[in-house]
């Protein structure tokens, strides 16, 4: 999947909340520290309380006491006052339309009562897909029954599979400032129940393996923010109750809670560690929920690092800052399992593009949800910094945190049976079968051709490179997944011939005699020279009835804006172009084709970048020839399909190298020969 289809209705243009006073408690400043290394910029983010975080300006804004601006001093950044910061950035207009259940000004995120109503909507839509059920109460609601709310996890997997399923944590809003955070999660729970009938990952996903989202684990806290207050803590009174009540619940966890550094005992501070370790009801609910949730990893606290085979994965989703962090955050050692959560930090980024870091920044954080899951239970666990700021704009939301976010969560899920392991290997990326294998079917006993590409490089290498292998070995399966022991695996190969670089087109001939009528899963993974095997991508399989009329004559082309269709339809040709840093999409037909040619254009339908001559040749050597010309040094794959036979044939040219002419006068020998 390039890219996720947004299943939401409440996409609207954001508008800011009303201009209010911004609280400074314990006489802090807001501040702009300019910098010149965007990595000391990253750490002052994790460390200090930045209120805006967009790196390209050269600048965050900070509101900081003296001592942490006297840190960011001497970490070399340059600070100067920013007293006109809310006026630059809070507008008085209100939005016209308000969509019920949203956030004042901001109409892409839920409020806290709406969010719970979507989770159960989902539950009422898919009910052998989704359950949602208590895991706890929020402080105001252990003191008062008729208030505050119960901490509710949506489970998402497909209850009438059986065996062992790894589990994905992901715990979302536990800052309750941070706008973003609910609403991802709460999107990436609708695409995998809404793509279940339609998108293969999705399907083996919810079939295998299952998620668990505790999409607003700070509940209290978020009713403030909601307000438009920049509330970071939860709501327990009993602490600084005049000023800023509340217990950082980021600082309460057991693990580490008094390490040096890292938290406050000032309880009128935004990082107040709490009274004692796991103190507040909302801490000890999800501390609790991840030992019911993965009892086989438990361990001694840094007695050496967790098996390699550990399953299970934990997100904790913040903002802002556009990172992704891995443990420690409490000192700056690195993990047991540093290198395997590098790695798998690394990968997670490729698909948001955010800067991978080890999360210590200038100061420890101690108690964080981060070191409690990978310390006391071996947990490969990742944090997410959302954006630029808490209080993120919708057009900002949907344009630039959304998609590749929700890439980076499907391919956290997809490893979460193996996440020390998988992340090493090599992607899966432009799955396909040809003709109509894959939607309309083919008849049984065809031969079906599967392509893909194997990628070993798929990673954020802005703060380090990761070491990148050639491909060794591909191979599928279907219906049922490579580690189960039924499975009979098939292998994969290289287009070129030979496995030998860390990007390589590979090719499978699929012989369905044999599988039932019906739609099946084809699970597709590839392996790196040093034995790493990668994550699993999968697509439907159709094979048609003997007695289907589809499985007859009707299997012409299907003409539409990516799709040319050739000789009355037995010829279908689609173009997919691949830039250099991996962007891919599909080229657009650019005008009605003729009988036997057809043109394509991948950026600007003034420019024509492909044209493809599927010709007649049966008179002088028994073969439908296939001619090709370009104008492009830009990378592309043409994938020429006689839809009578099933039979494909695929011509690339790579990103920076000039396209050279086709000439493919054996293309098709059974092309001669009636349907």
């Amino acid at each position: 999947m390039s890219r996720i289809l947004v299943l939401s209705t409440v996409l609207a243009t954001a508008t800011a909340l009303p201009a209010q006073e911004l609280e400074r408690p314990g006489g802090a400043r807001v501040v702009r520290a300019y910098f010149d290394d965007p990595l000391v910029a990253a750490r002052a983010v994790m460390s200090l309380e930045a209120l805006e975080s967009e790196y390209e300006k050269g600048y965050i804004v900070l509101r900081a006491a003296d001592e942490d601006i006297e840190a960011a001093r001497q970490a070399g950044l340059r600070v100067v006052e920013a007293d006109d910061y809310l006026e630059v950035t809070r507008r008085s207009e209100r939005p016209v339309v308000l969509p019920r259940g949203t956030i004042a000004g901001f109409p892409c995120y839920r409020t806290v009562e709406e969010t719970y109503a979507s989770a159960r909507a989902i539950v009422s839509r898919h009910p052998t897909l989704a359950t949602w059920y208590p895991v706890g109460r929020s402080w105001r609601r252990t003191r008062d029954a008729s208030e505050g709310y119960r901490l509710m996890v949506l489970r998402l997997t497909n209850s009438g599979t059986s065996g062992e399923k790894p589990a994905l944590l992901i715990t979302a809003a536990l800052h309750a400032r941070e706008y973003a955070t609910a609403e991802l999660a709460l999107r990436f729970a609708e695409y995998l129940v809404d793509s279940y009938e339609t998108d293969a990952d999705a399907r083996w996903l919810l079939d295998h393996q299952e998620v668990h989202l505790l999409l607003q684990a700070n509940p209290d806290g978020r009713k403030r923010a909601e307000e438009g207050l920049l509330w970071r803590k939860n709501h327990n009174t009993h602490h600084c109750p005049a000023d800023y009540p509340g217990v950082d619940l980021n600082r309460n966890f057991a693990f580490s809670w008094h390490h040096p550094g890292g938290s406050s005992d000032n309880d009128c501070s935004q990082t107040f560690r709490g009274p004692g370790p796991a103190s507040e009801p909302e801490t000890r609910a999800v501390a609790n929920y991840m030992r019911r949730l993965f009892p086989g990893a438990q361990r001694p606290a840094e007695s050496g690092p967790a098996q390699p085979g550990t399953s299970g994965l934990y997100l904790d989703i913040h903002s802002h800052g556009r990172l992704v962090l891995w443990p420690w955050l409490h000192r700056y050692e690195g993990a047991p399992n540093a290198t395997a959560l590098q790695t798998l930090g690394r990968k997670l980024a490729f698909f948001n593009e955010y800067l991978p870091i080890q999360g210590i920044g200038f100061y420890p954080a101690t108690g964080t949800t981060l070191d409690h899951s990978y310390g006391e239970l071996g947990v490969a666990s990742i944090l997410y910094e959302l954006g630029t700021t808490f209080f993120q704009g919708c057009d900002d939301f949907e344009r630039s945190i959304l998609d590749g976010n929700l890439e980076s969560l499907l391919y956290a899920f997809k490893v979460a049976r193996t996440p020390y392991l998988t992340p090493a290997g090599p992607d899966v990326r432009e799955l396909s079968l040809s003709g109509r294998a894959s939607t309309t079917g083919v008849a049984a006993g065809s031969s079906v051709r599967l392509s893909a590409t194997f990628d070993d490089t798929r990673y954020q290498n802005s703060n380090g490179a990761e070491s990148s292998q050639a491909i060794a070995a591909g191979e599928y399966t279907i219906g049922i997944p490579p580690w189960k022991t039924r499975a009979v695996a098939s292998g994969i190969s290289a287009t070129d011939g030979s496995f030998d670089s860390s990007s390589e087109s590979a090719t499978a001939t699929i012989d369905t005699s044999g599988l039932e009528a019906g739609r099946h899963t084809v699970f597709v993974r590839a392996k790196d020279a040093d034995g790493n095997w990668g994550a699993i991508s999968a697509i439907f399989l159709v094979v048609q009835a003997a007695d289907d009329p589809g499985s007859g004559e009707d299997v012409d082309c299907a003409a539409d804006g990516k799709t040319v269709c050739l000789h009355d339809g037995r010829y279908e040709v689609r173009v997919t172009w691949l830039a250099g840093n991996g962007a891919t999409g599909d080229a657009t037909v650019a005008s009605p084709a003729t009988r036997d040619a057809g043109l394509f254009w991948f950026f600007d339908p003034d420019n024509w970048e492909i044209l493809v001559k599927v010709l007649d040749g049966c008179a002088l050597n028994d073969h439908v020839w296939v001619y090709g010309a370009s104008t492009t040094d830009l990378g592309y794959v043409i994938r020429v399909t006689d839809t009578a036979t099933g039979v494909e044939r695929e011509y690339r040219n790579e990103p920076g190298m000039p396209a050279s002419a086709i000439t493919d006068a054996t293309a098709f020998p059974d092309g001669c020969r009636p349907p």
